[in-house]
């Protein structure tokens, strides 16, 4: 009977596990010989560009020496983004990250995928999977990285209870009279670099409405320096933070979802050694977006 009882416990432990299965925000490329940041950079992008990648941006996040970010996207990628809408635009941009040790990483497509793309994740699958396996092919497959999260629980993330998740209205900055004004204003708003800002790339989908900028956070106090290296500069391929427009009005994901989702190991401890960092980082994208002043 005790035996029975064990192999049943152990049937109903297998038939669970899908559902508890997580995944991790990084991925581990095979590595590069140590050298020069942006000649690494640049054999990145030429690795990523034989394998389909459009190269869009390259950051060098101020306060963080010796590592950057390539920033890439992808045609089917793309396309499955414009389909979903929304909020999924964030999910445009391809990051990868390079320090000058040789290390590569690159975001998993699978959880930023279902974290971004949430219902419309399964459609999406093709370019997901596509994307994956060129990522691997064009920069190594190691281990993930960063933490995880369960699969089921990311098109619905939130670090804890009351905390805001990727369509939380508290991410919201600005609202326009028309894409093309909300736009403009980004753009401008970026070239003067309002807050102590630079622009990173950008990716524009004017049938649908629908736009994307990363944006360089540089200043000494409160930028991405401070921030990341306090809870760990390992995580380079979450950067650069995002602004985005849709319709008429231009969001940001506030810190307590972007930072969360993209450091889900941290303890609260550790989080609130940066507890400044979401505001500071909301108020800036809200001078970008053109808010007025709190």
């Amino acid at each position: 009977m005790k035996r029975l009882l064990t192999a049943l416990l152990a049937l109903l432990g297998l038939l669970g596990a899908p559902a508890c299965f997580a995944i991790g925000p990084y991925l581990s490329g095979t590595a590069l010989p140590a050298g020069d940041l942006p000649a690494l950079m640049a054999q990145v992008e030429q690795k990523l560009q034989s394998d389909g990648f459009k190269v869009v941006g390259r950051h060098l996040p101020r306060g963080l020496p010796q590592q950057g970010s390539v920033v890439v996207t992808d045609a089917k990628l793309l396309d499955a983004v414009r389909a979903a809408g929304g909020p999924a635009i964030v999910a445009a941009a391809i990051r990868v990250g390079v320090k000058s040790d040789g290390t590569v990483s690159y975001m998993n497509p699978d959880y930023w995928g279902r974290a971004y793309l949430r219902g419309q994740f399964d459609a999406a699958q093709p370019a997901i999977r596509s994307v994956r396996e060129r990522l691997a092919h064009a920069l190594g497959s190691g281990a993930a990285f960063g933490g995880d999260v369960p699969e089921a629980e990311l098109a619905n993330y939130r670090y804890m209870f009351g905390m805001e998740r990727i369509d939380s209205p508290r991410n919201e900055l600005n609202a326009f009279g028309s894409f093309d004004e909300a736009l403009r204003t980004v753009r401008d708003n970026l070239a003067k670099g309002l807050g102590q800002t630079a622009p990173v790339y950008e990716v524009v989908m004017p049938q649908a409405q629908l736009a994307v900028f990363g944006v360089a956070l540089n200043d000494a106090e409160s930028g991405e320096g401070w921030w990341v290296s306090t809870i760990g500069a390992d995580h380079v391929a979450a950067l650069p933070y995002e602004i985005f427009i849709v319709g008429g009005k231009v969001y940001a994901l506030y810190g307590r979802y972007r930072i969360a989702l993209s450091w889900p190991a941290l303890g609260m401890g550790q989080f609130m050694r940066i507890v400044r960092a979401p505001d500071a980082i909301h108020h800036t994208m809200g001078r970008l977006a053109g808010a007025p002043a709190p």
